[in-house]
């Protein structure tokens, strides 16, 4: 097997500008860095991954739970996490939780599945497990369930991005705005986009109907066409929709499209999230952008702070994502 040296006589260079090559430094001049590739690949040189992070104490992978992988939302952050992981040299390794259990055994058994720390997107463990947090090594909280809990937290722009798209549909006409949420027991996303839906009316001087918030067991399409069909059919008088998420938003469009509800016409329709699958409907979805790629950086960075962290943490971390309004043909856009 070739070593460092062996590449660095057949590139005529020093094993301190191999390394450099290797490590991507970026002071190599680019002929110098053609040079040793051409090395690397023609003695078949591999870099011991596994035997560098073993001798830093490291794995150089990082978990990634989530609730569903099958999501077009979580198959999105996954994305951004990996692309910024990748971006620091570091792997991902993605498992899917689904229910409190499994979300409890990723926090308690990540480091033996050989993490070098864990994000997770918790949707089923609320503020009385936040003392379930305080594990024996690094984890930061991606989303909006866990609040005053004892580790780093990134959450997603829900008050102000929801009052933002509730906004939007009042400036474009409408009235009697619904919104499509999930059970608001505790504080958790659609409890925060409730509240921004109805800060929104507030500001505005509009009443705030119970009639309009329609609460779904799930956050999907099909849940949402249902939900848009039932509301048409009861005599509803509604004239917008606001969802808390663009699956429930995709839906509601197919829904009111089988009740024969023209719109932006008579109903105006926004979601949240600015899945990739928004723009190519008909009609195009108006909705929340949220800034997953900075959002995911930032999760990243303080888990790799975590990480090489030598002494024991002094308090955690709270940020909050930016947004913005993507407006498109269900809004009149």
């Amino acid at each position: 097997m070739a070593t460092l040296q062996d590449v660095a006589k057949a590139a005529g260079v020093s094993p301190m500008t191999v390394s450099n090559v290797i490590n991507n430094h970026p002071h190599v001049r680019s002929s110098t860095r053609e040079k040793v590739l051409e090395a690397m690949a023609r003695l078949d040189y591999r870099v011991n991954v596994a035997a560098r992070n073993l001798a830093k104490g490291r794995t150089g992978t990082i978990g990634l739970a989530v609730p569903d992988v099958n999501s077009p939302y979580y198959g999105r952050l996954a994305s951004a996490i990996i692309t910024a992981a990748e971006r620091r040299r570091l792997r991902v390794s993605i498992e899917q939780t689904g229910t409190r259990e499994n979300e409890l055994d990723a926090l308690s058994l990540s480091r033996n599945r050989l993490y070098d720390g864990l994000i997770l997107t918790a949707a089923g463990l609320g503020q009385g497990d936040a003392e379930r947090l305080r594990v024996d090594h690094p984890v930061v909280i991606l989303g909006d369930r866990i609040f005053d809990g004892p580790v780093d937290h990134v959450a997603m722009p829900n008050l102000d991005a929801s009052r933002a798209a509730t906004r939007h549909l009042i400036e474009r006409g409408c009235r009697r705005i619904a919104i499509l949420c999930g059970a608001v027991d505790e504080v958790d996303t659609s409890s925060l986009r409730l509240t921004g839906y109805q800060q929104a009316l507030h500001d505005a001087g509009l009443p705030a109907d119970p009639a309009l918030i329609q609460q779904v067991s799930r956050l999907d399409m099909g849940e949402g066409a249902q939900c848009a069909r039932e509301m048409a059919k009861s005599g509803l008088d509604f004239d917008g929709v606001f969802c808390v998420n663009d699956s429930l938003a995709m839906g509601v469009l197919r829904g009111l499209a089988d009740a024969r509800i023209r719109v932006p016409d008579q109903v105006k329709v926004i979601g949240f999230d600015n899945v990739k699958e928004s723009t190519f409907l008909i009609p195009s979805l108006s909705t929340v952008d949220p800034d997953h790629d900075g959002m995911a950086e930032r999760a990243v960075d303080l888990l790799i702070r975590r990480i090489e962290q030598t002494e024991p943490p002094a308090g955690h971390a709270e940020s909050v994502g930016d947004f913005s309004l993507v407006i498109r043909e269900s809004t009149g856009g």
